[in-house]
């Protein structure tokens, strides 16, 4: 697989999507309009949930990619696969974008 992250790249989340902790569980639910888009909820394990938390808009991947480092006490190879997996998977449920 070749690898797509650009430490530069800002990336944030698109639309409205709501946080929700539930039973120890982290969850994010997408709005579509005024109601919940209950067929797609997404459900965060500890690395995603911290992940998704630093997806602002204004920090880049190299600067989550050293906080997960950090946070996390893996190497950074295996900090950087995680971040990229949960980044394509965020991609293709349509839940974040680059910043322009």
């Amino acid at each position: 697989m070749t690898s797509t992250f650009e430490p530069g790249r800002v990336i944030r989340p698109r639309g409205e999507i709501v946080r929700r902790e539930i039973a120890g569980e982290t969850i994010l639910v997408p709005i579509r309009g005024r109601t919940a888009d209950m067929q797609s909820l997404f459900a965060l394990n500890q690395t995603a949930a911290f992940i998704w938390e630093r997806i602002d808009g204004e920090r880049n991947l190299g600067r989550i990619l050293e906080e997960t480092v950090g946070a996390f006490e893996v190497g950074r190879d295996e900090a950087r696969e995680h971040l990229e997996a949960f980044i394509a998977e965020a991609r293709s449920r349509g839940l974040v974008e680059d910043v322009p």
